[in-house]
């Protein structure tokens, strides 16, 4: 366990999240232009399939957490941890045997909240990429959709149609199998920890509506072939998180 004063308040990590909603669209993405994307991170892609990498979009808002209630998007990529040693010789399996082999984890490419808060502990506890911005959430309806503008300017309008119960696994308040969080910021790679309890979780194949807007981060989804079709969508009513104390990358 450590401590941090994050605007005169006392955080300790295990940082807990008690309960939030999770909403997921993953894109097969151009391996070279997710490198390119990273190359700032010296973090190299997983290739899931030869000569394409995994993108996926996230939706959160967090309901009742140690950093408080607020909504936060992120842009994340499979990466091949440093200690992965070389990728798998090519192949069509490889990236699959790859995820089975050495492991992957997930970089935190861009994170931007909605609360001042949760922006100051993300950035100095972890290393996240955090910004403030207008993360508009709409939750209520069977369609989960995120409206988000940064500086005044749309950067992406995400919406998702739930899809069929993932049963039997996870089960009622199953640990999901997440890998690492991995994260850049003023030149340092941190690896942080982290699990996730899930319930009410529904996937589908596609599922995703996007449409980018006039902001250079919507330019950089569109670079990676944004708008297209998504591979999966996932959402999830009732998650719980742990993140813990962060490690050099």
């Amino acid at each position: 366990m450590a401590s941090h004063v994050v605007q005169g308040r006392g955080v300790e990590t295990p940082v807990e999240v008690r309960d939030a909603s999770v909403c997921l669209a993953a894109y097969l993405v151009r391996a070279d232009a997710a490198r390119a994307v990273l190359a700032y991170s010296r973090m190299d892609v997983t290739e899931v399939l030869p000569g394409k990498a995994l993108c996926s979009l996230v939706f959160v808002r967090y309901h009742d957490s140690d950093l408080g209630s607020y909504n936060e998007f992120g842009v994340t990529f499979l990466v091949r941890p440093a200690d992965a040693g070389p990728p798998p010789s090519r192949g069509p399996l490889a990236g699959l045997k790859d995820l089975r082999g050495a492991g992957t984890g997930a970089f935190v490419h861009w994170l931007p909240v909605d609360q001042a808060f949760t922006l100051e502990a993300g950035r100095t506890i972890w290393g996240f990429p955090k910004e403030l911005a207008d993360v508009d959430l709409r939750l209520g309806s069977p369609y989960k959709r995120c409206l988000l503008r940064k500086d005044g300017r749309m950067v992406v309008d995400l919406l998702l149609r739930p899809g069929v119960p993932a049963t039997p696994v996870p089960l009622l308040g199953e640990t999901l199998p997440v890998p690492d969080a991995y994260a850049h910021l003023d030149g340092v790679t941190r690896r942080i920890p982290w699990t996730a309890r899930a319930r009410g979780v529904r996937w589908r194949p596609g599922g995703a509506l996007i449409r980018l807007g006039n902001h250079p981060i919507a330019k950089e989804l569109s670079e990676l072939g944004l708008p297209r079709r998504a591979l999966m969508t996932a959402t999830a009513e009732r998650v719980s998180m742990t993140f813990e104390e962060p490690g050099r990358a």
